[in-house]
């Protein structure tokens, strides 16, 4: 129908309503303002109700608008007489999300004007809305973003992956192009003629299918929080052997952060074996400096059989440290 086409310019959409007598509810194309598409649509009942909503699509879902809007509703012809949204700011999902009954019979022509005061999108993972418009660093938000979603289907759906990962109980396809740039000791194995590089495969077996998948969502830049905290031990193996310096911080930082007596000495024995220097300092810390070396003394017996010597060396020299004689 011709009059359920939006014409817009910059900001502002426009409605166009050449008849409106004999239905009770109209909807209109979509437009586009920003970076999403849009409807307007009008019912009819003891009020005229507006609604202004996103139109459906993956976009919209994981990255709904948050929006500033005034409307104003008006009929044709010279004398004019306005009717006037107050200034709105809704996240809009769907169709339900924002409606302005307008008190007022309008029947026949008349115009609908939405001014998109501002525009924002809101982080997939959370976080502060951004707008859309000209701001330091927008584009490069946006970029960022639309290349995870990327990201995230070459991985979920094997899109022209070129090698297969084979872990303890299952593979997964990757990309080496993505774990050459993330890994040298990965990269190495597919410039020179191993053969990893001939074979297109990679047996990771001291990995289980699922840690492995944590490991390449890492890569991918698409981890989820949940997932990290579950296999960052696996984690901190494979990116000391794969000298991924980046995710061997980040696991030294996390296991820092919840340091305990049911943990402290398996905590050392990996600080000492991966040389976490912060890590080891923080266990040490913890027996000695706060006194639960005495928390743990039926463990430290099977620990210790188990030990570097030269890290029951350090041990006892924390002892000396802290060793107050009476």
């Amino acid at each position: 129908m011709v009059d359920s086409k939006v014409e817009t310019i910059s900001r502002l959409a426009q409605w166009k309503i050449e008849n409106f007598g004999s239905c009770s509810y109209k909807k209109s194309d979509p437009f586009k303002v920003g970076i999403w598409n849009w409807h307007l649509s009008i019912e009819k009942n003891r009020y005229l109700y507006i609604r202004l909503f996103p139109e459906p699509s993956r976009f919209s879902k994981e990255q709904p608008p948050l929006a500033r809007f005034v409307l104003r509703v008006s009929n044709t012809g010279l004398n004019r007489k306005p009717y006037i949204s107050p200034i709105h700011e809704r996240l809009l999902r769907n169709c339900e999300d924002f409606v302005w009954p307008v008190d007022s019979t309008f029947h026949g022509r008349f115009i609908i004007d939405v001014e998109f005061l501002d525009l924002k999108f809101c982080p997939v993972n959370g976080g502060e809305a951004s707008s859309i418009w000209p701001s330091d660093g927008l584009m490069q938000s946006v970029a960022a973003e639309s290349t995870l979603r990327c990201l995230s289907r070459m991985l979920e759906e094997a899109i022209h992956s070129d090698v297969t990962i084979n872990t303890a109980d299952g593979a997964i396809r990757a990309h080496k192009a993505i774990l050459s740039a993330s890994s040298p000791v990965f990269q190495s194995m597919f410039r020179h003629n191993l053969k990893e590089k001939e074979s297109s495969l990679i047996y990771i077996e001291d990995m289980s299918l699922e840690s492995c998948t944590t490991l390449l969502s890492y890569l991918y830049g698409t981890i989820k929080q949940e997932d990290f905290w579950k296999h960052r031990l696996a984690l901190l193996g494979a990116a000391n052997k794969y000298d991924i310096a980046d995710l061997k911080d980040a696991c030294e930082e996390s296991l820092l952060e919840d340091i305990n007596s049911a943990n402290v000495l398996e905590r050392l024995q990996e600080a000492w074996l991966y040389q976490l220097d912060k890590l080891k300092k923080g266990c040490l810390t913890y027996l000695f400096d706060f006194g639960k070396i005495y928390d743990v003394r039926d463990e430290v017996n099977n620990f210790f059989r188990k030990a570097d010597r030269e890290l029951m060396l350090e041990m006892f020299q924390e002892v000396l440290t802290v060793w107050k004689p009476i």
